[in-house]
């Protein structure tokens, strides 16, 4: 129902600098996200109007030039770095006679064209409804707008009515159909939580490797593409760790700077994955010159969605770009790790993250041994694919003994599953 800009179209840019010296990053950051949405980038204005115009956001210096490069280069689509109102929105294409698509459409746009699943195109739907809804008299200024009042109400007037009806009904029904989803979500975290599953979450600035790392932690065929958005519905996926076992680790949308709120309230359920995790794990380009201000980015929304509390593990991805850099991880003062240097692409530092992983996640680690009958390599088979095992030897009588390190829940669902296993302790067990 947006007017949404389509694939090949001339687009001039619109900036408006302040006195911030980031805002120049900023603009390249806009540039990739128009050349994402598929548009053809042929002109960039930048306004350094330091007072922005209640009418037009610009000065009226700057509309006449920006005027004049529309009609000298075909222009059909400009694309401005900031939010727009309504107001001037309708004013700016009056008087361009140009389609107009400010930052939190543009990002709309994408996500639109993103959307794969049931469910993420349920909330882009939704999204672009909230953001239309405070524009919809764009679509009637050719019907007649007259005030209210009894033999005073013009055409245009009744069918705004009528499309605000419309669309209240429309996000109603979505907002339903979301909520259903809502619960399944609720649902499938609390059989997990029951089953004792760690679930851990991938999150960072859009277009900073989580997809690629994602892969390479599963094997799985996921959408990679160097692109802003290139991953937008959420995947859940199952991985072994050493002493946890089976984890549930989940893909989600990258952010950006100023992520529009309608999208935060419309993702709610995806990004009530991240919010619910045993871990997040902050994936960081260090390859970017700009990481240290894209990852205060990142945290600003972990607070805006309410996941600060969920521990955070931190992933350098890119170390291939910088031979500086070598794969491994720093602790905190605490002795917890803290950081991991890896590669997604050249799979360097794998290892160490999938061990980090595993530590911050095994809070309450028992280590032993325990001996085991030759009639009992279910359990032996068990202990192996949750990654539990540290050695395996053979007494003289055939028996099997096996340094354990496992997580104490898990050790405790494995004495309920195989009745009398407790018994098989042959040296204390004891805390890690």
């Amino acid at each position: 129902m947006l007017e949404r800009p389509e694939t090949g179209e001339r687009a001039l840019l619109v900036h408006l600098k302040a006195k911030d010296p980031r805002l120049t990053a900023d603009l390249l950051e806009f540039r990739e996200l128009a050349l994402s949405a598929g548009a053809i980038v042929i002109e960039t204005v930048i306004s350094n109007s330091d007072s922005p115009s209640a009418k037009f956001l610009l000065g009226t210096g700057k509309v006449a030039e920006i005027k004049q490069l529309v009609a000298a280069l075909g222009i059909d689509l400009i694309l401005v770095n900031h939010d727009l109102s309504a107001a001037q929105e309708r004013n700016l294409e009056e008087e361009l006679q140009c389609r107009i698509v400010d930052r939190t459409g543009l990002i709309l746009d994408i996500f639109a064209q993103r959307a794969r699943t049931f469910e993420g195109k349920l909330q882009v739907e939704l999204a672009q409804l909230q953001h239309m809804s405070t524009r919809l008299v764009r679509g009637w200024t050719h019907l007649e707008r007259q005030k209210g009042g009894i033999g005073l109400r013009g055409p245009g007037e009744t069918q705004l009515e009528e499309d605000r009806r419309v669309i209240r009904d429309k996000i109603k029904h979505i907002t339903s159909k979301l909520e259903k989803v809502r619960q399944q979500r609720e649902q499938s975290r609390h059989a997990r939580v029951k089953a004792q599953v760690p679930t851990v979450s991938l999150v960072g600035y859009t277009n900073s490797g989580k997809s690629s790392l994602f892969k390479a932690l599963t094997n799985e065929g996921v959408y990679i593409a160097d692109q802003l958005f290139a991953t937008l519905d959420p995947t859940l996926r199952t991985i072994q760790l050493p002493y946890v076992g089976k984890a549930i680790i989940a893909d989600t949308v990258g952010f950006i700077r100023d992520l529009p709120h309608d999208l935060v309230e419309a993702f709610s359920a995806t990004l009530q994955e991240t919010a619910e995790a045993d871990l997040l794990l902050h994936v960081i380009d260090c390859h970017d010159a700009l990481w240290r201000e894209k990852k205060i980015q990142v945290e600003r929304v972990l607070h805006q969605i309410g996941s600060l509390n969920v521990p955070v593990l931190e992933v350098y991805n890119k170390i291939d770009l910088l031979p500086e850099l070598a794969a491994g991880f720093e602790k905190d003062h605490s002795g917890n790790i803290s950081i991991v240097r890896v590669s997604a692409k050249s799979h360097q530092g794998l290892v160490e993250l999938q061990q980090a992983i595993a530590e911050r996640l095994c809070k309450d680690v028992v280590k032993g041994e325990i001996k085991l009958l030759p009639t009992q390599a279910k359990i032996r088979a068990y202990l192996y694919d949750v990654g539990a095992i540290d050695y395996d030897q053979v007494d003289e009588d055939g028996n099997w003994l096996l340094g354990v390190t496992i997580h104490r829940g898990r050790w405790e669902s494995l004495c309920i599953k195989f009745d009398g296993l407790a018994k098989l302790i042959s040296t204390s067990w004891k805390n890690e």
